[in-house]
């Protein structure tokens, strides 16, 4: 009789567990089995809505960086005159080395970089403080002389990126 109870016991136990995991008031084995199978599956019937979900979720984003990389970002110039120098603003479509360009062009006009703050996820986008390197300049800088060195730095920029592309494309 001993023997006999040894081998019912686990198998109670893994009963009792499934019936825990599936929440389900059965006593019968038969009905804890067919809970448990139930159970398993809609719990297969979730992952594979959830796979589904996912790749969807993958295809909206596939799409949508195929968008974004599509736009076209207006090429957006802003230079006002402040008292320490010039505050610049510019947005355009990201290239190579356009902040390099734009800080040689600051360069050249004499102006130091007070303050800056560059992004460049989709676009390029800058904002920047600068101010004159010496005080005592013979030629004055004036907004319209800024924003045209810029405006040329960009679209010089641009301009070699796009035939760096179209040299790999032929």
């Amino acid at each position: 009789m001993g023997s006999w109870v040894r081998k019912r016991l686990p198998l109670r136990r893994k009963l009792q567990t499934q019936r825990s995991l599936t929440r389900r008031k059965s006593i019968k084995k038969s009905s804890i089995v067919m809970d448990a199978m139930l159970h398993i599956y809609l719990l297969k019937l979730k992952l594979e809505a959830a796979h589904k979900e996912c790749l969807d979720l993958m295809a909206i984003k596939t799409k949508y960086l195929d968008l974004i990389k599509h736009l076209h970002v207006p090429e957006e110039v802003k230079v006002e005159k402040i008292e320490e120098g010039f505050h610049v603003r510019v947005t355009c479509e990201k290239a190579e080395d356009t902040l390099v360009s734009i800080l040689e062009a600051f360069d050249e006009m004499g102006l130091n970089i007070l303050q800056a703050k560059v992004s460049c996820n989709s676009y390029f986008s800058m904002e920047a403080i600068a101010a004159h390197v010496a005080l005592n300049q013979e030629y004055k800088l004036d907004v319209t002389d800024v924003t045209r060195a810029i405006i040329k730095a960009t679209r010089s920029e641009i301009n070699a990126a796009t035939d760096e592309v179209d040299l790999k494309t032929s």
